[in-house]
């Protein structure tokens, strides 16, 4: 896919990883539909966007919730007229660990809560936009589409990761199925998997956490948002391309 004059919408686009991709595909020149929960990160990112020379529209949407969804693409829909990607990006983590114990008794559990909030936002909200987008795309008739969902290096379960972990081993495996589903309609799927990426939130930890961090890392370095955005924008550009995962980690395991 050749990303010039092409309409993409990012989620999770407000900051971090999805900021960066948002501008990264800006450079190339797509068009680029901003969603985000904060209305004040999606206005400032799809600014920044704008400045690419493309045109850049933000809108507030809740991934988890469906009605928040159908609107936000009936948005896109009436003012773009027509929608070529999605990165499905947006994310939340609130780690625990199963049960916590302290001298033989359980003390603390996940809590259902946590649980779900994650599913919710990472697992439901990629499914509802994927559904939606694919949606827009067959009924706007492009001639190439593709979904990029983002997973990470904690599908392979991490610890304390349980609800994070299953979400994102589910986004990928999404990924997989709608290949197969959607590939009729010339729109292909892929997954790009982050290891630990240098985000704004990331910079706030302890300089000893990062270190532990980086001492794991066979190259021994963090990765940066614009290592995901060059995956992104790999399988976007790959037309042969489809229902695989690219994992972006430095080695990570």
């Amino acid at each position: 896919m050749d990303l010039n004059n092409k309409t993409i919408a990012v989620t999770g686009a407000g900051r971090g990883i999805g900021h960066g991709i948002a501008i990264a595909l800006a450079q190339q020149g797509a068009n680029i539909a901003v969603l985000d929960i904060n209305a004040e990160d999606a206005a400032t990112s799809a600014a920044a966007c704008e400045k690419q020379g493309i045109k850049a529209n933000a809108y507030v949407c809740n991934v988890a919730d469906e009605e928040s969804v159908e609107a936000c693409f009936a948005n896109i829909r009436k003012d773009f007229d027509a929608l070529h990607g999605l990165v499905n990006n947006a994310g939340i983590a609130r780690d625990a660990t199963l049960v916590k114990t302290k001298d033989g008794q359980v003390v603390g559990k996940m809590s259902l809560a946590q649980w779900q909030s994650v599913i919710d936002v990472n697992l439901t909200g990629t499914f509802l936009c994927a559904r939606e987008a694919a949606a827009l795309m067959i009924e706007s008739q492009v001639e190439e589409g593709a979904i990029v969902n983002i997973s990470s290096v904690a599908r392979a379960g991490n610890y304390g990761l349980s609800n994070y972990s299953a979400s994102k081993a589910g986004v990928a495996t999404l990924a997989e199925v709608w290949a197969k589903e959607l590939a009729r309609y010339n729109i292909r799927t892929g997954v790009v998997a982050p290891g630990i990426i240098d985000t704004d939130l990331l910079a706030a930890t302890q300089p000893a956490a990062r270190e532990r961090w980086i001492s794991g890392i066979p190259l021994k370095r963090l990765g940066d948002t614009s290592h995901i955005a060059d995956a992104v924008r790999f399988i976007f550009e790959n037309s042969y391309f489809t229902g695989r995962v690219v994992e972006i980690d430095g080695g990570l395991r």
